[in-house]
């Protein structure tokens, strides 16, 4: 048993000679009643998911009701791979391995581990030679994203790139730096008949819904999955905050930190919480906080890196007086509200990194 990567000519190839229609498409006959005791044959489908996937690929995008199937029948579909026979051996052609093959080949990821693709790049997967066409397709894409009061910045930036045109003479040409989300647009909007943009379609439809957590969703997470998936944010949070903080002037971080811990604590640092919590040398204090503490110094990191870009902060010491503000500002409006104060929160009993090493062996 081996994985190969075929290109996407070959993979249709195979899909033409090894998959029967008759394994997807079934014709039924079904009995309905026309009239008072009278019924007459119908024609009906027996559907595989596979089926049911490429129906709805090909169905109106604009219905609600598709664009959920879309998503749901890519994510059922992309779980199973495609066996073929070649003479005595068995191949797995993984669909997985090569759309993500193809698509991750050309992501990018930027200094605050955040993963974009730029439109140009794009453009020559999904096969469109020509990027006026291609950009009528990125406008698609944007008045989507627009119509779903989504702020269009965040996903579809556009910059400049110098390419070579001969004689040593370079011009500037127009891309988009992409979010994921924005592919996802630009393939739901692309040309389904190309092979490509349906390959995208299923890609960035199941790698989109994987980063994506509604508030119904969230609410039925218990608190350790709630814990886990509010310090990740916090980590990222403040992987972005330090990059931003550094170009502020920002040099002594744990001063920087304290600050905004002192002013959502009422004076506490980074270390006066350890000792409350009773925590052990250098043991994180993150990884032992609650979903609801978590969640307000979440709060915390965001506001402060806005603030920082938005009012140009610069100096360390103005940096910190922002933190320390903001800190206040977020304390000032739980106790407004009648919530509990962050040093009032319970401490749980296992820390996160507890309750990972619980998990792993349960796994081995």
């Amino acid at each position: 048993m081996k994985i190969i990567s075929y290109s996407c000519g070959q993979v249709l190839c195979y899909l033409m000679i090894y998959f029967l229609i008759n394994d997807h498409f079934t014709q039924v006959g079904k009995m309905v009643e026309v009239y008072s005791k009278t019924s007459r044959s119908i024609v009906d489908y027996k559907l595989s998911k596979y089926a049911c996937y490429l129906i709805i690929q090909n169905s109106n995008s604009r219905k609600e009701v598709v664009a959920f199937g879309q998503i749901y029948f890519a994510i059922q579909t992309r779980k199973c791979n495609i066996l073929v026979n070649d003479g005595d051996d068995k191949i797995v052609i993984g669909i997985k391995e090569y759309t993500e093959k193809i698509f991750e080949d050309i992501k990018h990821i930027d200094e605050g581990g955040n993963e974009y693709w730029f439109a140009r790049e794009l453009q020559d997967i999904l096969e469109y030679t020509q990027w006026r066409r291609f950009e009528n397709v990125i406008n698609k894409a944007i008045l989507a994203c627009k119509n779903s009061n989504i702020n269009i910045n965040d996903h579809f930036a556009i910059v400049g790139k110098m390419v070579d045109i001969g004689s040593n003479t370079k011009r500037e040409t127009k891309d988009y730096r992409l979010s994921r989300y924005a592919c996802y647009l630009i393939t739901q909007n692309g040309d389904s008949r190309k092979e490509t943009i349906a390959l995208g379609q299923t890609y960035f439809a199941i790698q989109t819904r994987k980063q994506e957590i509604t508030e119904k969703e969230y609410s039925m997470l218990t608190e350790d999955e709630k814990r886990f998936y509010q310090r990740s944010l916090t980590r990222k949070g403040n992987y972005s905050l330090n990059q931003v903080a550094k170009k502020c002037g920002v040099k002594n971080f744990d001063k920087f930190h304290n600050a905004g811990y002192k002013g959502l604590y009422n004076g506490e640092t980074a270390n006066d919480i350890a000792k409350r919590k009773k925590l052990r040398y250098r043991e994180d204090i993150l990884d032992n906080m609650g979903s609801e503490e978590l969640a307000a110094n979440l709060f915390r990191i965001t506001q402060t890196e806005s603030r920082l870009k938005k009012d140009n902060i610069q100096g360390e010491n103005n940096a910190n007086q922002v933190h320390y503000c903001i800190g206040r500002n977020i304390r000032e409006v739980i106790e407004k509200n009648g919530g509990t104060m962050p040093e009032d929160l319970p401490t749980p009993k296992k820390s996160l990194k507890q309750l990972e090493k619980e998990n792993l062996k349960i796994k081995n």
